[in-house]
Protein backbone atom coordinates (compact mmCIF):
# COMPACT_ATOMS: atom_id res chain seq x y z
CA UNK A 1 0.00 0.00 0.00
CA UNK A 2 1.07 3.59 -0.16
CA UNK A 3 1.18 5.02 2.71
CA UNK A 4 1.23 8.55 3.73
CA UNK A 5 3.42 9.22 7.07
CA UNK A 6 2.80 12.44 8.65
CA UNK A 7 5.41 13.59 11.64
CA UNK A 8 6.67 16.40 13.14
CA UNK A 9 4.35 19.54 13.15
CA UNK A 10 4.51 22.20 15.59
CA UNK A 11 3.39 21.43 18.83
CA UNK A 12 5.60 21.10 21.66
CA UNK A 13 5.72 17.32 20.75
CA UNK A 14 7.18 17.58 17.39
CA UNK A 15 10.86 16.32 18.08
CA UNK A 16 9.10 13.13 19.67
CA UNK A 17 7.09 12.79 16.48
CA UNK A 18 10.10 12.72 14.62
CA UNK A 19 11.64 9.61 16.60
CA UNK A 20 7.78 8.12 16.63
CA UNK A 21 7.75 8.37 12.91
CA UNK A 22 11.13 6.97 11.95
CA UNK A 23 10.48 3.60 13.44
CA UNK A 24 7.14 3.25 11.96
CA UNK A 25 8.26 4.47 8.82
CA UNK A 26 11.01 2.08 8.81
CA UNK A 27 8.73 -0.93 9.89
CA UNK A 28 6.32 0.08 7.31
CA UNK A 29 9.01 -0.37 4.52
CA UNK A 30 10.30 -3.71 5.62
CA UNK A 31 6.60 -4.63 5.40
CA UNK A 32 6.76 -3.86 1.78
CA UNK A 33 4.74 -0.55 2.03
CA UNK A 34 5.78 2.07 0.23
CA UNK A 35 6.03 5.05 2.73
CA UNK A 36 6.08 9.01 1.80
CA UNK A 37 6.72 11.05 4.89
CA UNK A 38 5.50 14.29 5.58
CA UNK A 39 5.49 17.23 8.03
CA UNK A 40 2.45 18.82 8.31
CA UNK A 41 3.42 22.23 9.64
CA UNK A 42 5.58 22.81 6.27
CA UNK A 43 3.54 19.91 3.62
CA UNK A 44 7.09 19.21 2.42
CA UNK A 45 8.42 15.49 1.90
CA UNK A 46 10.69 14.37 4.73
CA UNK A 47 13.75 11.96 3.93
CA UNK A 48 13.47 9.11 6.61
CA UNK A 49 16.99 7.81 5.41
CA UNK A 50 18.12 11.15 7.22
CA UNK A 51 16.57 10.83 10.35
CA UNK A 52 18.43 8.26 12.43
CA UNK A 53 19.58 10.75 14.51
CA UNK A 54 16.74 12.03 15.69
CA UNK A 55 16.41 12.45 19.40
CA UNK A 56 14.25 13.69 21.78
CA UNK A 57 15.41 16.06 24.05
CA UNK A 58 15.42 16.03 28.29
CA UNK A 59 13.23 19.00 28.38
CA UNK A 60 9.84 19.78 26.39
CA UNK A 61 9.92 21.79 23.31
CA UNK A 62 7.91 24.93 22.33
CA UNK A 63 5.85 25.29 19.53
CA UNK A 64 7.63 24.72 16.17
CA UNK A 65 6.53 28.24 14.87
CA UNK A 66 9.14 28.71 12.91
CA UNK A 67 8.58 25.47 9.97
CA UNK A 68 5.02 26.88 8.82
CA UNK A 69 1.13 26.98 10.43
CA UNK A 70 -0.60 23.94 10.31
CA UNK A 71 -3.36 25.39 10.19
CA UNK A 72 -3.02 27.65 7.05
CA UNK A 73 -4.31 23.96 5.68
CA UNK A 74 -1.03 23.52 3.32
CA UNK A 75 -1.42 19.98 4.07
CA UNK A 76 -4.75 19.77 2.31
CA UNK A 77 -3.37 21.03 -0.91
CA UNK A 78 -0.72 18.05 -0.56
CA UNK A 79 -0.76 15.96 -4.02
CA UNK A 80 1.08 13.08 -1.65
CA UNK A 81 -1.51 13.18 0.81
CA UNK A 82 -4.38 12.39 -2.02
CA UNK A 83 -3.14 9.96 -3.60
CA UNK A 84 -2.40 8.12 -0.33
CA UNK A 85 -4.18 4.50 0.03
CA UNK A 86 -3.91 5.25 3.99
CA UNK A 87 -2.51 7.77 6.05
CA UNK A 88 -0.10 6.70 9.30
CA UNK A 89 -0.93 9.58 11.95
CA UNK A 90 2.70 9.44 13.98
CA UNK A 91 2.10 13.23 15.37
CA UNK A 92 2.05 14.04 19.11
CA UNK A 93 -0.18 17.10 20.23
CA UNK A 94 -1.78 19.88 18.40
CA UNK A 95 -3.36 19.27 14.95
CA UNK A 96 -2.77 15.78 14.66
CA UNK A 97 -4.07 14.57 18.13
CA UNK A 98 -6.99 16.63 18.57
CA UNK A 99 -9.26 16.12 15.53
CA UNK A 100 -8.44 18.86 13.36
CA UNK A 101 -6.39 16.47 11.02
CA UNK A 102 -8.58 13.87 11.20
CA UNK A 103 -11.61 15.98 10.43
CA UNK A 104 -9.65 17.08 6.95
CA UNK A 105 -8.78 13.54 6.07
CA UNK A 106 -12.74 12.67 6.87
CA UNK A 107 -13.49 15.24 4.50
CA UNK A 108 -11.02 13.94 1.77
CA UNK A 109 -12.02 10.31 2.43
CA UNK A 110 -9.00 8.87 3.29
CA UNK A 111 -8.36 6.28 5.59
CA UNK A 112 -6.51 7.48 8.96
CA UNK A 113 -5.04 5.20 11.39
CA UNK A 114 -5.99 5.66 14.87
CA UNK A 115 -9.40 7.40 16.26
CA UNK A 116 -11.55 9.80 14.70
CA UNK A 117 -12.57 13.64 14.62
CA UNK A 118 -14.75 13.45 17.49
CA UNK A 119 -12.85 10.73 19.78
CA UNK A 120 -9.78 12.75 19.31
CA UNK A 121 -11.11 15.98 20.31
CA UNK A 122 -12.58 14.38 23.71
CA UNK A 123 -9.36 13.20 24.68
CA UNK A 124 -6.78 16.32 23.93
CA UNK A 125 -9.56 18.01 26.11
CA UNK A 126 -8.73 16.37 29.67
CA UNK A 127 -11.90 17.96 31.48
CA UNK A 128 -14.39 17.21 28.81
CA UNK A 129 -13.16 13.36 28.73
CA UNK A 130 -13.38 13.79 32.81
CA UNK A 131 -17.02 14.82 32.30
CA UNK A 132 -17.36 11.56 29.60
CA UNK A 133 -15.31 8.89 32.10
CA UNK A 134 -17.82 9.67 35.30
CA UNK A 135 -20.68 9.56 32.75
CA UNK A 136 -19.58 5.79 31.99
CA UNK A 137 -18.84 4.70 35.23
CA UNK A 138 -15.03 4.99 34.68
CA UNK A 139 -13.35 6.41 38.07
CA UNK A 140 -11.13 10.03 38.02
CA UNK A 141 -9.64 12.20 40.32
CA UNK A 142 -11.76 14.80 41.31
CA UNK A 143 -10.42 18.31 39.41
CA UNK A 144 -11.33 21.88 38.57
CA UNK A 145 -10.59 23.58 34.86
CA UNK A 146 -9.33 27.09 34.76
CA UNK A 147 -9.82 28.91 32.08
CA UNK A 148 -7.19 32.03 33.00
CA UNK A 149 -5.02 33.17 35.91
CA UNK A 150 -7.57 35.45 37.56
CA UNK A 151 -9.71 31.87 38.61
CA UNK A 152 -8.97 30.33 42.05
CA UNK A 153 -8.24 26.92 43.55
CA UNK A 154 -10.33 25.51 46.28
CA UNK A 155 -7.51 22.89 47.46
CA UNK A 156 -9.99 21.78 49.72
CA UNK A 157 -12.38 20.85 47.33
CA UNK A 158 -9.98 18.55 45.96
CA UNK A 159 -9.41 17.19 48.89
CA UNK A 160 -6.42 19.22 49.83
CA UNK A 161 -2.71 19.09 49.07
CA UNK A 162 -0.50 17.54 47.27
CA UNK A 163 -2.55 18.96 43.85
CA UNK A 164 -1.67 17.96 40.37
CA UNK A 165 -1.66 21.16 37.99
CA UNK A 166 -1.08 20.34 34.15
CA UNK A 167 -2.28 21.72 31.25
CA UNK A 168 -5.66 20.77 29.98
CA UNK A 169 -5.00 19.91 26.38
CA UNK A 170 -0.99 18.75 26.15
CA UNK A 171 0.76 15.65 26.41
CA UNK A 172 4.03 14.01 27.52
CA UNK A 173 3.35 15.39 30.20
CA UNK A 174 4.51 18.98 29.33
CA UNK A 175 3.66 21.69 32.16
CA UNK A 176 2.81 18.83 34.88
CA UNK A 177 3.43 19.73 38.56
CA UNK A 178 2.49 18.05 41.78
CA UNK A 179 2.19 20.91 44.32
CA UNK A 180 2.62 19.92 47.89
CA UNK A 181 1.63 23.16 49.06
CA UNK A 182 0.38 26.83 48.70
CA UNK A 183 3.89 28.40 48.18
CA UNK A 184 4.34 26.25 45.21
CA UNK A 185 1.08 26.88 43.20
CA UNK A 186 1.76 30.13 41.42
CA UNK A 187 4.64 29.14 39.55
CA UNK A 188 2.95 25.89 38.82
CA UNK A 189 0.24 27.94 37.26
CA UNK A 190 2.10 30.07 35.81
CA UNK A 191 4.29 27.07 34.06
CA UNK A 192 0.62 25.46 32.78
CA UNK A 193 -0.80 28.42 31.61
CA UNK A 194 1.92 28.72 28.79
CA UNK A 195 -0.45 26.77 27.17
CA UNK A 196 -3.58 27.15 27.75
CA UNK A 197 -6.35 26.26 30.30
CA UNK A 198 -5.42 25.00 33.40
CA UNK A 199 -6.81 21.27 35.23
CA UNK A 200 -5.88 21.31 38.88
CA UNK A 201 -6.62 17.54 40.45
CA UNK A 202 -6.54 15.56 43.58
CA UNK A 203 -3.19 13.62 44.06
CA UNK A 204 -3.84 9.65 44.28
CA UNK A 205 -0.95 8.16 46.19
CA UNK A 206 -0.37 5.01 44.35
CA UNK A 207 1.19 3.12 41.40
CA UNK A 208 1.65 4.37 37.60
CA UNK A 209 -0.08 1.54 35.48
CA UNK A 210 -1.37 2.02 31.85
CA UNK A 211 -3.40 0.15 29.46
CA UNK A 212 -2.96 -0.38 25.96
CA UNK A 213 -5.97 -1.11 23.76
CA UNK A 214 -5.97 -2.13 20.62
CA UNK A 215 -8.39 -2.81 18.37
CA UNK A 216 -10.88 -2.50 21.39
CA UNK A 217 -8.82 -5.06 23.31
CA UNK A 218 -6.55 -4.49 26.26
CA UNK A 219 -2.84 -5.60 25.72
CA UNK A 220 -1.05 -6.89 28.56
CA UNK A 221 -0.68 -4.27 31.91
CA UNK A 222 2.15 -1.97 32.36
CA UNK A 223 3.41 -0.58 35.53
CA UNK A 224 5.39 2.76 35.65
CA UNK A 225 8.57 2.85 38.38
CA UNK A 226 10.26 6.18 38.01
CA UNK A 227 13.56 6.07 39.40
CA UNK A 228 12.35 9.21 41.40
CA UNK A 229 9.96 12.08 41.61
CA UNK A 230 6.78 11.05 39.34
CA UNK A 231 6.63 10.17 35.39
CA UNK A 232 7.36 13.63 34.44
CA UNK A 233 8.46 14.67 30.86
CA UNK A 234 12.42 14.09 31.58
CA UNK A 235 11.18 10.57 33.13
CA UNK A 236 9.46 9.37 30.44
CA UNK A 237 12.09 10.55 27.63
CA UNK A 238 15.47 9.84 29.65
CA UNK A 239 17.39 6.57 29.20
CA UNK A 240 17.77 4.82 32.42
CA UNK A 241 14.91 7.07 34.47
CA UNK A 242 11.92 4.85 34.65
CA UNK A 243 12.03 1.25 34.98
CA UNK A 244 9.10 -0.75 33.09
CA UNK A 245 7.25 -3.91 34.50
CA UNK A 246 5.00 -5.45 31.50
CA UNK A 247 3.00 -7.71 32.67
CA UNK A 248 2.69 -5.72 35.41
CA UNK A 249 2.70 -7.32 38.88
CA UNK A 250 -0.89 -6.90 39.86
CA UNK A 251 -3.20 -9.93 41.48
CA UNK A 252 -5.25 -11.62 39.02
CA UNK A 253 -8.51 -9.51 39.69
CA UNK A 254 -6.75 -6.13 39.48
CA UNK A 255 -5.28 -7.04 36.61
CA UNK A 256 -8.71 -7.84 34.75
CA UNK A 257 -10.27 -4.96 36.61
CA UNK A 258 -7.34 -2.64 34.71
CA UNK A 259 -7.72 -3.93 31.30
CA UNK A 260 -11.79 -3.67 31.94
CA UNK A 261 -11.30 -0.04 33.09
CA UNK A 262 -9.26 0.36 29.56
CA UNK A 263 -11.64 -1.05 27.24
CA UNK A 264 -14.02 0.51 28.65
CA UNK A 265 -12.66 4.14 28.42
CA UNK A 266 -11.77 2.98 24.70
CA UNK A 267 -15.09 2.51 24.19
CA UNK A 268 -17.23 5.36 25.86
CA UNK A 269 -14.63 8.16 24.20
CA UNK A 270 -15.74 6.20 20.74
CA UNK A 271 -11.64 5.49 20.00
CA UNK A 272 -9.98 3.50 17.13
CA UNK A 273 -7.07 1.66 16.38
CA UNK A 274 -4.87 1.85 19.52
CA UNK A 275 -5.09 3.85 22.37
CA UNK A 276 -3.46 3.78 26.19
CA UNK A 277 -5.40 4.77 29.09
CA UNK A 278 -3.38 5.81 32.29
CA UNK A 279 -4.33 5.02 35.55
CA UNK A 280 -3.35 5.55 39.42
CA UNK A 281 -3.77 2.47 40.99
CA UNK A 282 -4.87 4.03 44.88
CA UNK A 283 -2.91 2.66 48.33
CA UNK A 284 -6.52 0.91 48.56
CA UNK A 285 -6.63 -0.75 45.55
CA UNK A 286 -8.98 1.53 43.08
CA UNK A 287 -8.40 2.18 39.90
CA UNK A 288 -8.54 6.35 38.82
CA UNK A 289 -8.38 6.95 35.00
CA UNK A 290 -6.08 9.93 34.39
CA UNK A 291 -6.85 10.45 30.57
CA UNK A 292 -6.40 8.13 27.60
CA UNK A 293 -4.04 8.90 24.71
CA UNK A 294 -5.45 8.20 21.12
CA UNK A 295 -1.61 9.02 19.50
CA UNK A 296 0.33 7.10 21.71
CA UNK A 297 4.29 7.10 21.05
CA UNK A 298 5.38 4.56 19.06
CA UNK A 299 8.87 3.83 19.16
CA UNK A 300 10.08 0.31 19.52
CA UNK A 301 10.82 0.83 23.18
CA UNK A 302 7.78 2.91 23.94
CA UNK A 303 4.90 1.19 26.46
CA UNK A 304 2.07 0.54 23.60
CA UNK A 305 4.97 -1.44 21.75
CA UNK A 306 6.17 -2.89 25.00
CA UNK A 307 2.55 -3.98 26.01
CA UNK A 308 1.86 -5.27 22.55
CA UNK A 309 5.41 -7.76 22.79
CA UNK A 310 4.65 -9.17 25.94
CA UNK A 311 1.15 -10.32 23.78
CA UNK A 312 3.49 -11.62 20.98
CA UNK A 313 3.13 -9.07 18.74
CA UNK A 314 6.61 -7.86 17.33
CA UNK A 315 6.70 -4.27 16.28
CA UNK A 316 6.49 -4.28 12.63
CA UNK A 317 3.17 -6.62 13.31
CA UNK A 318 1.56 -3.72 15.58
CA UNK A 319 2.69 -1.06 12.71
CA UNK A 320 1.19 -2.67 9.89
CA UNK A 321 -1.47 -3.73 11.64
CA UNK A 322 -3.25 -0.50 12.74
CA UNK A 323 -2.37 0.72 8.95
CA UNK A 324 -4.49 -2.19 7.71
CA UNK A 325 -7.20 -1.71 10.90
CA UNK A 326 -7.34 2.22 9.53
CA UNK A 327 -8.68 0.81 6.09
CA UNK A 328 -11.21 -1.39 7.74
CA UNK A 329 -12.60 0.98 9.56
CA UNK A 330 -12.68 3.27 7.24
CA UNK A 331 -15.15 0.71 5.23
CA UNK A 332 -17.14 0.64 8.27
CA UNK A 333 -17.79 4.19 8.37
CA UNK A 334 -18.15 4.59 4.83
CA UNK A 335 -21.98 5.39 3.57
CA UNK A 336 -23.21 2.67 1.39
CA UNK A 337 -20.67 -0.11 2.57
CA UNK A 338 -22.82 -2.36 3.70
CA UNK A 339 -25.18 -2.13 0.72
CA UNK A 340 -23.86 -5.12 -1.26
CA UNK A 341 -24.71 -7.58 1.61
CA UNK A 342 -27.99 -6.03 2.14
Amino acid sequence: MRVVLLMGGSSTERDISFVTGRGVGKALENRGHEVIALDPATGKRLALTGMETAQIGTTPGVAAKDVGKERSLVLAKSTDLTGADVVFVALHGGIGEDGTLQALLDLANIPYTGSGMLASALAMDKSRAKAMFRAGGIPTPRGMLLVDDRDSVDPEGLSGFPLVVKPNAQGSSVGVHIVEGPEGMAEALEDAFQYGPVLVEEYIPGREITVAVLGGKALPVVEILPEAGFYDYKHKYTKGETRYVVPAKLDLPLAREAARLGELTFGVLGCSGVARVDFRLSEEGNFFCLELNTIPGMTETSLVPMAAKAAGLSYEDLVDSLVRMAIVDHKAKTPGSHRASA
